[in-house]
């Protein structure tokens, strides 16, 4: 009796095993359509931005689902959930990425989509669109308390937003880059770039996570375009194969040497870095100082030059990844560099004798 029971307590606890990798190898996206009940959003030539933002984020929930991603909405349909409980929800769905759809509008004939990483704005158009999207507190119950008397129109409270998404701005940044990537490539979109702002409904949550504005609805053409059944469904294709592409290099990065904030390169031969800039200046090496950019480093030389360097791999490719961050982040002259064993080597050379 005692073998049986033992049996089956192994047999439990390997059963228990498997599910829990199996779960842990699930990915989970929450995909949250923008506004909704109380709240239209924009109005643009008459349109309800509550109702395409939920179109788009069931479509792509839809094509996420057939391709073995577990699903997580913040709304299904025009109810009004508050930007705290948004949050909420991702963090309780232990979600690999979330993703917030949106629609903008302006008092010109400006066109084009654009994606968003929680960040400090670097213009007042920027300011403008966060500002606009964070307004709907003003609606929820509390909401000084809530948001511990976060303030929309005080561009000086974005500051406290930024720290809480620091360690996902990297993963966000490459997230977002892909979803512009496929706008651009698929459906001839005016690429209006990544950039950052203060975002309140992306703040809480502890994942990587990216809010897109799809469109103008307040452009006569693209506001068509994103009302219609084919302008959704063309809209929500390409948002679903950039999250696929994301999350297919998490899956990779599961094998390969992951971009860490502890590295240590002294047991790498080849090291790829990319140097963001060069100054007679020492800086701290904290994100404020480099644009939100964590994992820096820095040389001297003998002439008292510092070299600042972000990320760290062995991998050229993702060291290619890693310089596309730092460029849409700001850092315009940044580059590949190499070392090998330590000691700076010629990425020429190295690619001649390894690509």
């Amino acid at each position: 009796m005692r073998i049986l029971k033992l049996f089956f307590l192994i047999f439990f606890l390997l059963s228990f095993k498997n599910d829990a990798q199996s779960l842990k190898n699930e990915f989970v996206v929450v995909v949250d359509a923008g506004h909704g009940g109380k709240d239209p959003g924009n109005r643009g030539n008459g349109y309800f931005e509550k109702n395409i933002a939920l179109k788009i984020a069931l479509n792509v929930g839809e094509i996420l689902s057939k391709n073995k991603v577990k699903v997580v909405y913040t709304r299904k349909k025009d109810v009004f959930v508050d930007l705290f409980r948004r949050a909420q929800i991702a963090n309780d769905a232990n979600a690999d990425l979330f993703i917030s759809i949106h629609c903008d509008a302006h008092n010109s004939n400006a066109y084009g989509a654009g994606t968003f990483v929680l960040g400090l704005h670097a213009n007042e158009r920027n300011f403008k669109i966060a500002q606009k999207e964070n307004s709907v507190i003003y609606m929820e119950e509390n909401y000084e308390q809530k948001y511990d008397g976060f303030d929309p129109n005080n561009p000086e409270s974005v500051i406290s937003l930024v720290l809480m998404q620091e360690e996902y701005l990297e993963q966000s940044i490459l997230a977002a880059n892909y979803i512009q990537e496929f706008f651009v490539k698929d459906l001839n979109r005016r690429d209006r770039k990544v950039k950052q702002a203060g975002f309140l409904v992306l703040r809480n949550t502890y994942m990587p996570s990216v809010l897109i504005e799809a469109g103008f609805l307040t452009n006569k053409t693209e506001g068509k375009y994103l009302n219609s059944a084919k302008g959704q469904k063309e809209i929500s294709s390409s948002i679903s194969k950039a999250i696929l592409k994301y999350l297919r290099s998490l899956d990779n990065n599961r094998v390969e040497l992951k971009i860490d904030t502890k590295p240590t390169p002294e047991k790498i031969k080849y090291l790829f870095k990319v140097q963001i800039s060069a100054s007679s200046k020492s800086l701290e090496l904290k994100p404020y100082n480099f644009k939100g950019l964590s994992s820096i480093s820095k040389t001297k030389n003998n002439n008292g030059l510092y070299k600042y360097y972000y990320g760290y791999t062995n991998s050229y490719n993702q060291a290619k990844i890693l310089l596309k961050t730092a460029i849409n982040a700001g850092f315009k002259s940044s580059f590949v560099t190499v070392f090998k064993d330590g000691k700076p080597y010629s990425l020429k050379k190295y690619l001649a004798e390894f690509e």
